[in-house]
């Protein structure tokens, strides 16, 4: 690099000196533990507290000694930037002792503790580590979990940020641990006695593996290449005891080992194991000897590390080798016996985990059994039994299965072997840092050598293999990486610092105070270091101001001790000789780093960035993009020198030391040129320019004036009405090159001489980005005089052109001499595309609106990326290309390529677009309209509505145009941030939720309000606090029914017991009376839970810290008048025994029910609710069975399970079977089956044991067995459940009691394996199902029992004697609804008519009525398609002669051979069967004609029981009465479930109040569950219909119901709840985004056509319940109040489904100027009712203080009241009030906010012209945009949208007419008058000095009127005819308005002399 312009001397200074200590050790100090014992040996005594309490805080670092402070470590990162908002953190990890201490800090905010640890022994290393948890395969990124692992000497404990701690114990010493992109990697700890025994021993491995704390150790395999070491590409564990790990990276993944043997270093690449390599590894034969028997090593490792289990790690097999290392072990016989060790007392109790051959710390060879533990373990013993046992027996043991392993290394370089062969150079510091040109190397330290050895690395394209290159060396004692700057810090061996990028020396690093060698230090000793006055005392100040905002520090400048120390550190040093010099540097961050000084004290420093204004960074980066690498990074060292010379600029003056340094560079002498010698009026002299004194004051006073002119401020100012002077800025022509003498030409031989040219071009495309981004518009304005210099030197006419007519007042003047002469111009290098067309942005954006045909534009990737992204959305949405941005790319963009540029990038070509901040969003939009796709690309690219905000509002325009039209008609499918482009809050809170983890409680409804009914103290017990008021107010909002519903539900407070005290009655007789009362009314207390269950179902979502709450089931009553105790206990009565078992476990369930779904539910707390008392056993029974109901139980440990299944509880057995089978439902899952096996004899093998199993948890086996296997067809079970329905009972008395039940719950589960699946049984037809079904249902012969149990059933039965038939009576139920299951919905006829009523008396008399009932069902349901909601059909199901005799009955025409009763009881259960047929097939949808024909029935049977008249109510019996009336009514809040009909509740309470006659507690619980179902979930869920919900419904609601609370005989009571299972959420509730709180809205909602209805929409008030959302194509929510939103489900589902699970919340937005319908029901108070005909009247009298009812938006709400309103001082400006008010009422009435700005602007833009004071074009620029977009009468409309008019949407208003016409006059005003200035323009003249040039440009612009030198171009000779000179000019693009203009100045005047157009 001996270049001219090297300076030898170049220094730069750092900034921010500090003190530098740890933070974690202050923090230690406080440590409560045990007066800090370890901190005694950390800190000497004058620091602890001393003995009389006082904090005796005094001393400093240095009296810490040095093999002391070894025993504490820190290190310090970047903290890890997860929110963008976050600021810029540092964090340190230190250890010492046994605390690791995690601490944050930024540069605003003081150091804090994030996490400190402590751990029982101590830490022998800290780090950081990420790991990865592979996610299921729906969301394929994989999760990445921070965490901090701390290594004891037995296990590592990981704790992870999101709150998760793993120990994960070690199976032996670990050295070090290294953090990788795949998890940690464990270097095991190398022992002596590892040296080989004997020549075969293979060694183990010693680099390890673990990807997750919960995985396991696996060793890691190396493959090598070449022949180095080892043969070609071999692979094997790594098992080199020389090989150490020095360094690990995580990007890219490698790791850099040291082989101490060999003394070199090499570099390895991780990456995970391919299966080939691992199948490599285990199939490896053995080739020479058992020394290469891979197999076996890894099956030893298996075992070895398998074993290690928390209890034995001290003592484990892998640990001894550190045992005799510490020589405790006694001296034995063989070096490998440790039996003895101390550490296991006993090793026979650990004896699995240490079977001997695992216990020698070697793998292999047969000859280490002999010489193995002398262990006492009898095991042991066994296997040794034969001394010579080989390895093959050993082999075989089970639990030797080889680990896997995980990770690879494979070597990518290796040291070159001559280079550096001594000894000890390991490197002490490993590293990789990236230069300022982005070439990244791998530096690694050899501090023997004092030398630091950078390896170049580089990516290859084909493979992501890395590419190592070459080796540099570079002298140093020390040096670490500044990732923030590019750069690296190297402490040479003189102690001196200086800066490198990578190999490039940059500079000497000055650091202010510290006092190197200059002789006068000791004259400041007595001052504070703050005050010591150094020379670049000035960069410090300047380097804090600088950098303050984002560089963050990591110790807390607010320390109590700094300025103590400091200035006592001062003062030592008077007493030492020499000053403290740098000894090392630690801790680097970003750009800060810490020095260790000799006198051990540390100070951290700053190194000042390259550049802080953005403008400068992004021109070094066109710079650096375009030069060649090694020209380039010369040029940014030159910079960052003179940028940071000691003493350096500050702020402002950046740019203009950035100009000075680049032209002289490029070779010119800055003093000659005006402008720039203007610059250096303020910024020190920097080293560029040869010292010279400061001018005096009265010199150059016009440049001085002619600088302020150009200066920003200026420039601003002049956009200010009252103070731009126009006649000054005039006469002064800025760049008058007179009096700098005498033009000197450029330097050529100046380092950027050559390419001048192609810089110029790079920094105008940075220029045309800037233009695009109002923010940076500044920089465009500075960039201005460099660009146009540089023009007129490379004679660019038509860029100087292009600069004039951007900024008029800044340039003034043309001719100007220039100062490169033709020779010099030869040697500099023209590319190619300085020929081209000048590109200029907004004239390229104004021919895409023209519609003209367009080029190609240039861009620079990654520095230009705004222009490409706008010139991409002007041609897929202006010019229509739908392709434009996936495959058209390259027709609209030219990718400028350069020196940075590699080969391999030109070969990839422009095919793909680099996108940048990639978000969810796929590229490639759906083929919608162009506004959804570029709506759609530009979210992908990264283009957010901020990002909006700063384009130039022309320009953004027709992007806006878009967003208002994908506003109006959104994708329910689109991304969260495509939802917030286009402003729709709802849809993005919408996609935000879905993409949220399962399970965050809602916002809007979780907050419960009071119901304002029943007092606090009531409040907690009833177990219905939970459901949400406000849902619940929308839904039923006219009455209290909730309310009422709660009242009946609640069991928790005593009853009423009201008995009349008759005087004849004596006192304990009333007592009497009055408890036989209360236990009628105790029969309905207990049998509320069920309905309760229901009513409150998913409605909680517990705290983990609490025990559900479950309310008390009380069984009192209070008799008034006088509230007296009325209690069962008191042995007056006989209470039956075990009456409360039951409903105690149903009122468990009932709690348990209210767990929603997406609960947060983990093992430990379903543990933790375990209740003490054994009383609440059942309850607690009843919570597990509700959990499995609800899916939770599935995370329940399967410990846990076995231990509650041993105790042997009845009632938890049976819960526990049914809810794990009811939360694997249908996965055949195996662990569950062989759960279940145990208790059914039938499923266990014929020769097991017999297990006295309890009747009920077999009935509750049996069933989960169909669960599990629901609708698998699974022949096994269906085999023996087919046997099971007819189990015959055995001798002894076994199955002889409630066989009924058992025989149904067969039956149930035979349906639900076969679920549907009709006559296609497959496999099944040897069974005949179907026939031996029909046999159990209407009787026959037994026949022989088939299968293993035929055994068992040998022997009859010697109580029960039934013969060999069937006893159908038992048989009967399970079979009917077996067969209504298998053929459930399949029609099949055949089937069906099997299950008819019998229509003769004789056969009637045979039957059970209760089993008419059944069958009517049974075939009802089989014929689904069948059913039809009315009375006719209902009654065609009862047999001819039923009607007949009944209708006779009234006319007493009754034969005799009739049994009356008989045909009353079928008629009625016939009846009741159907109704039950209708209520399942419109279950869930609220049919109207389902509920009038049903509720019409109940009310039949409602009148016959309560009618007084015997006659009627006899016959059948009150009982069948009763039953058919539950059934009915089951039936019909079945049909209207969650909806809360009014009436079904009526019939439900009166039912509730009868209490007396037949009514026992089964009719009770069947009528509460008729009431729960009604308001299923709170009024949020409704049944469903499919298979699975209808077979869980008929086990539910089998039609038998229990005659008391102890009865299951004919059915299990525990069954009734599965009719959860047939619960789903349908209910779509309306959220307000604004309030988040729940509210109306009308939804459409359309169906599908089916083969009873045509496809209908109907109109719907949201909160309401959807239908089967099969039935649904789509719905939408309807306008005018709401934006409206679409849900198509005619795509699928999945959208919906995910809506309603969450609650089913469906965020809208209100629209403008609306009110919620709950504030406004008809719309009369909206704003707009009156204004939508007459909408100009309307404008005038808008009143601004209106606006909030319009928009809650803040920005507009003050806009209105600072604008809008005509104050006193106002007064004058009454008309731009006027407007403003017009403008914001535009903006808000038609939902055009983010309008407000643009319309402003047009307004100020006029105005400017009008005034003729315009110093810049680009508000006109952006007129001109916004007028042709609307010429153009909007834009791409497919015929389908050409009704809505594409721009006029956004500015509807008679604004732009008006505007368009006073910019037209004011611009045809001013050519009146200057139609010479014009003239001389077009043809090329010299233009006077006082014409108003800045017209002139704005009339060529706002004209699009080409540049003087294209227009000369045109022959206008001869063209004498208007429609000649038109052709001729349309080639240039003219439009013809501006032809119209030009004409008579260009055409003689004979042609056609008209007039201007006015």
């Amino acid at each position: 690099m001996s270049n001219v312009y090297e300076e030898r001397s170049t220094m730069i200074a750092a900034g921010e000196l500090q003190s530098f200590v740890p933070f974690g050790r202050e923090h230690c100090k406080n440590h409560p533990n045990a007066v800090n014992l370890q901190l005694r040996q950390l800190q000497p005594a004058s620091e602890l507290w001393s003995s009389d309490g006082a904090a005796g805080l005094v001393g400093s670092l240095q009296e810490v000694s040095l093999q002391e402070r070894e025993k504490e470590y820190w290190q310090l990162r970047k903290g890890p930037t997860v929110a963008t908002d976050e600021a810029e953190y540092e964090e340190e990890l230190y250890v010492a002792g046994h605390m690791v201490i995690w601490s944050r800090g930024t540069k605003s905010q003081a150091s804090y503790v994030y996490k400190a640890f402590t751990v029982d022994s101590p830490v022998q290393q800290a780090l950081w580590c990420n790991f990865t948890v592979p996610q299921s395969h729906k969301d394929k990124k994989e999760k990445v979990e921070q965490s901090v692992c701390i290594v004891q000497s037995t296990c590592v404990n990981v704790h992870t940020v999101s709150g998760k701690d793993f120990i994960s114990p070690l199976p032996f010493q670990v050295s070090t641990l290294w953090p990788t992109t795949f998890g940690l990697l464990f270097e095991r700890k190398n022992i002596i006695s590892d040296a080989p025994m004997s020549p075969t021993r293979e060694p183990l491995p010693t680099l390890f593996s673990m990807l997750h704390p919960l995985d396991e150790i696996a060793p890691v395999v190396c493959k090598t290449t070449g022949a180095g070491l080892f043969e070609t590409g071999r692979l094997q564990y790594v098992s080199d005891s020389a090989l150490r790990v020095l360094f690990s990276c995580e990007e890219p993944s490698i790791i850099m080992t040291y082989d101490t043997l060999q003394c070199s270093h090499t570099v390895w690449a991780l990456r995970k194991v391919t299966p080939e390599e691992q199948s490599t590894l285990l199939k490896w034969p053995g080739q020479d000897g058992p020394a290469q028997t891979p197999t076996a090593a890894a099956t030893f490792l298996g075992a070895h590390l398998r074993n290690v289990t928390r209890l034995d790690s001290p003592g484990s097999p892998l640990h001894c080798h550190a045992l005799h290392n510490q020589s405790r072990v006694p001296s034995s016989p063989s070096l490998h016996s440790r039996a003895h060790s101390p550490n296991i007392s006993n090793m026979a109790a650990l004896s699995r985990a240490h079977s001997p051959g695992i216990a020698a710390p070697s793998f292999t060879g047969a000859q280490r059994f002999n010489m193995s533990c002398h262990s006492p373990s009898p095991r042991a013993h066994s296997l040794l039994a034969s001394p010579n046992s080989t390895l093959n027996d050993t082999a075989l043991l089970p639990e030797m299965e080889p680990i896997l392993p995980d990770l690879c290394i494979e070597q990518l370089w290796s040291e070159s072997a001559a280079a550096y062969r001594e000894k000890s150079c390991q490197a002490s510091k490993v590293f990789i840092t990236s230069d300022l040109c982005e070439s990244r190397y791998l530096c690694f330290l050899v501090e023997s050598h004092q030398q630091l050895r950078c390896v170049k690395f580089l990516e290859s394209n084909e493979t992501s293999q890395l590419i190592f290159t070459s080796v540099t060396s570079i002298p140093a004692k020390d040096a670490v990486p500044l990732e923030g700057i590019d750069a690296l810090l190297v402490l040479e061996s003189n102690g001196s610092l200086v800066l490198y990028t990578g190999i490039t020396r940059v500079s000497k690093v000055f650091v202010p105070g510290l006092l190197l060698n200059l002789p006068n230090h000791l004259t400041h000793l007595n001052t504070p270091l703050e005050n010591v006055s150094t020379p670049a005392k000035a960069t410090v100040q300047h380097m804090s101001r600088l950098e303050e905002p984002d560089m963050p520090s990591p110790v807390s400048e607010v320390r109590s001790s700094v300025q103590h120390n400091e200035s006592s550190w001062l003062e030592d040093s008077t007493f030492q000789p020499a000053a403290p010099h740098i000894q090392a540097l630690r801790d680097p961050v970003s750009n800060r780093v810490t020095m260790e000084l000799s006198n051990s004290s540390m100070l951290r420093i700053t190194i000042p960035e390259v550049a802080t204004s953005e403008l400068v960074k992004r021109c070094l980066q066109a710079i650096r993009f375009i030069l060649p690498k090694d020209m380039a990074m010369k040029v940014l060292v030159k910079w960052y020198n003179i940028y940071n010379a000691p003493g350096g600029p500050s702020m402002h003056q950046e740019w203009n030391l950035f100009v000075t340094c680049f032209m002289t560079l490029m070779g010119y002498n800055t003093e000659r040129l005006a402008w720039t010698r203007n610059l250096h009026i303020e910024v020190p002299l920097s080293p560029v320019i040869a010292p010279k004194k400061a001018r005096p004051a009265d010199t150059g006073s016009d440049e001085d004036w002619a600088y302020l002119c150009a200066s920003d401020y200026h420039c601003q100012v002049l956009a200010q009405p009252a103070v731009g002077v126009p006649g000054l800025q005039e006469a002064v022509p800025i760049a008058s090159m007179e009096e700098g003498g005498p033009v000197v030409g450029l330097e050529p031989s100046a380092l950027l001489f050559p390419h001048i040219p192609a810089l110029f071009y790079v920094l105008h495309l940075l220029y045309e980005d800037l233009k695009l981004d109002e923010l940076q518009r500044g920089g465009a304005r500075s960039l201005i005089g460099l660009l146009q210099q540089l023009a007129r030197d490379l004679q660019l006419e038509e860029y100087i052109d292009l600069y004039w007519r951007d900024y008029p007042s800044f340039i003034k003047t043309f001719k100007e001499a220039c100062v490169i002469d033709q020779a010099q111009l030869e040697q500099v290098s023209w590319p190619m595309y300085l020929n081209g067309e000048v590109p200029c942005v907004f004239s390229w954006l104004s021919s895409c609106l023209r519609g003209q045909e367009v080029p190609p534009f240039p861009y620079l990737p990654g520095i230009c990326e705004r222009t490409k992204l706008l010139v991409l959305s002007y041609a897929l949405y202006v010019v229509g290309d739908e392709n434009a941005v996936s495959t058209n790319v390259s027709k609209y963009l030219t990718r400028l390529t350069a020196g940075e540029l590699s080969t391999a990038d030109k070969k990839k070509g422009f095919g793909e677009p680099a996108l940048r901040r990639q978000s969810s969003v796929k590229p490639c939009a759906p083929s919608g309209c162009l506004a959804e796709k570029l709506v759609v690309w530009l979210t992908s690219a990264g283009f957010l509505s901020n990002d909006l905000e700063s384009v130039p509002f022309g320009v953004a325009l027709p992007i806006r145009d878009a967003i208002t039209q994908c506003r109006e008609h959104p994708c329910s499918d689109w991304s969260e941030e495509v939802c917030a482009l286009i402003g729709r809050e709802d849809l993005t809170k919408q996609a935000h939720k879905v993409s949220l983890a399962k399970g965050k409680p809602m916002v809007g409804l979780n907050i419960p309000l009071e119901p304002p009914v029943t007092s606090e103290a009531d409040e907690e017990e009833d177990g219905m606090v939970d459901l949400h008021p406000e849902v619940t107010g929308l839904i039923w909002n006219q009455d209290l029914r909730v309310q009422e519903v709660r009242r009946l539900l609640q069991s928790s407070r005593p009853v009423r017991v009201n008995v009349p005290h008759l005087p004849e009655v004596s006192d304990h007789e009333y007592i009497e009376e009055k408890e036989n009362k209360l236990l009628q009314l105790c029969q309905r207390t207990m049998a509320l839970p069920v309905g309760r269950g229901l009513f409150t179902l998913f409605s909680y979502h517990p705290v983990p810290t609490e025990p559900l709450p479950v309310p008390k089931l009380n069984l009192t009553g209070r008799a008034p008048p006088r509230n007296t105790m009325v209690d069962l206990n008191s042995g007056n009565i006989d209470v039956p025994p075990n009456m409360t078992s039951w409903p105690s476990f149903h009122n468990g369930v009932a709690a348990g029910l209210k767990i929603a779904p997406a609960s947060q539910v983990e093992s430990a707390w379903i543990a933790y609710n375990k209740p003490k008392s054994a009383e609440l056993a059942n309850e607690y029974a009843g919570f597990l069975m509700a959990l499995g109901l609800n899916g939770h139980l599935t995370k329940l440990a399967t410990l846990n399970i076995h231990d509650y299944l041993t105790k042997g509880h009845e009632m938890t057995s049976i819960g526990l079977l049914l809810g794990v089978s009811a939360a694997k439902l249908g996965t055949m899952d195996m662990s569950i089956t062989r759960l279940l096996s145990i208790h059914i004899p039938a499923l266990l093998p014929p020769t097991s044991t017999e297990l006295d199993v309890p009747h009920s948890v077999q009935v509750a086996a049996v069933v989960a067995i169909g669960l599990v296997y629901q609708g698998t067809g699974h022949r096994h079970n269906a085999e023996v459940l087919l046997a099971e329905i007819g189990r015959p009972p055995g001798p002894e008395m076994e199955y002889c009691t409630d066989r009924e039940s058992y025989s149904l719950a067969a039956g149930l589960a035979l349906g639900m394996v076969c679920l549907g699946h009709g006559s296609n049984l497959i496999g099944m037809t040897d069974l005949n199902v179907p026939e031996q079904l029909y046999q159990y249902m209407v009787g026959g012969h037994r026949r022989s029992h088939a299968g293993m149990n035929r055994e068992k059933h040998k022997s009859p039965s010697y109580q029960i004697k039934e013969g060999d038939t069937i006893n159908v009576d038992v048989t009967c139920p399970g079979a009917t609804l077996a067969l209504a299951m298998i053929y459930l919905k399949t029609n099949n006829r055949s089937i069906a008519d099997w299950l008819k009523a019998p229509d003769t008396m004789f056969l009637l008399d045979f039957i059970k009525p209760e089993f008419l009932l059944l069958r009517t069902l049974a075939r009802c349901i089989i014929m689904w398609d069948e059913i039809l909601p009315n009375q006719e059909w209902l009654t065609s199901n009862v047999p001819q002669i039923i009607k007949d005799s009944i209708g006779l009955q009234e006319e007493a025409l009754v034969s005799e051979d009739l049994n009356m009763e008989t045909l009353i009881q079928a008629h009625d259960y016939i009846i009741a069967g159907a109704c039950m047929a209708v209520g399942f097939r419109f279950a869930g949808s609220a049919n109207s004609d389902a509920f009038e024909c049903l509720y019409k029935f109940a009310r039949n049977f409602m009148q016959s029981l309560t009618t007084t008249t015997s006659s009627t109510a006899t016959v059948p019996g009150q009982y069948n009465l009763q039953t058919c009336l539950s059934m009915v009514l089951l039936a019909t809040s079945m049909v209207m479930a969650g909806s809360g009909d009014l009436k079904v509740l009526q019939l439900c309470r009166f039912l509730h109040k009868r209490t007396f006659g037949e009514m026992n507690y089964g009719f009770h619980m069947a009528h509460h569950m008729a009431l729960g179902l009604l308001f299923l979930g709170g009024g949020r869920y409704t049944l469903s219909t499919s298979n699975s919900a209808i077979a869980a419904l008929l086990c539910a609601l089998y039609p038998h119901f229990p005659a008391h609370s102890t009865d299951n005989r004919y059915h299990l009571q525990a069954l009734r709840h599965l009719c959860v299972l047939a619960a789903e959420p349908r209910l779509l509730v309306p959220v307000d985004v604004d309030t988040l709180k729940p509210c109306y809205a009308l939804l459409d909602v359309t169906y599908k056509a089916t083969q009873w209805y045509e496809e209908t929409t109907v109109e719907l008030m949201a909160p309401t319940m959807l239908s089967e959302l099969h039935l649904l194509k789509q719905i939408k929510v309807k306008g005018p109040r709401y934006w409206e939103l679409n849900i198509d489900l005619s795509k699928g589902t999945q959208h919906l489904k995910s809506i309603l699970s969450r609650d089913g919340i469906l965020y809208v937005k209100l629209r403008a100027g609306h009110l919620p319908y709950k504030d406004d029901p008809r719309g009369w108070k909206s704003l707009l009712a009156p204004s939508v005909n007459n909408r100009n009247p309307e404008v005038r009298t808008f009143k601004p203080e209106a606006i909030s009812t319009f928009t809650s938006d803040a920005a507009l709400v003050s806009f209105a009241e600072y604008f809008c309103k005509a104050s006193e001082n106002m007064k004058h400006k009454q008309e731009t009030v006027a407007l403003f008010s017009a403008i914001l009422y535009e903006c808000v009435t038609q939902e055009n906010p983010e309008m407000l700005p643009t319309h402003i602007s047009i307004d100020q833009a006029v105005k400017a012209l009008e005034r003729a004071d315009v110093s810049e074009t680009f508000g006109l620029w952006q007129m001109k945009l916004v007028l042709e977009l609307c010429e153009r009468g909007g834009l791409q409309q497919k015929p389908q949208e050409a009704c809505r008019h594409g721009c006029g949407q956004l500015l509807r208003s008679e604004l732009l007419p008006v505007m368009k016409s006073s910019a037209d006059r004011a611009l045809d005003c001013w050519l009146r008058d200057n139609s010479h200035v014009l003239q001389a323009y077009v043809s090329g003249q010299p233009l006077s000095e006082d014409a108003n040039i800045s017209m002139l440009a704005c009339f060529l612009v706002y004209h699009s009127i080409p540049s003087s030198k294209r227009m000369a171009t045109i022959d206008l000779e001869g063209s004498s005819s208007f429609p000649m000179f038109l052709l001729k000019f349309s080639q240039l693009g003219v439009p013809v308005r501006a032809l119209l203009r030009l004409r008579p100045l260009l055409l003689p005047t004979g042609g056609c002399a008209a007039e201007l157009p006015r």
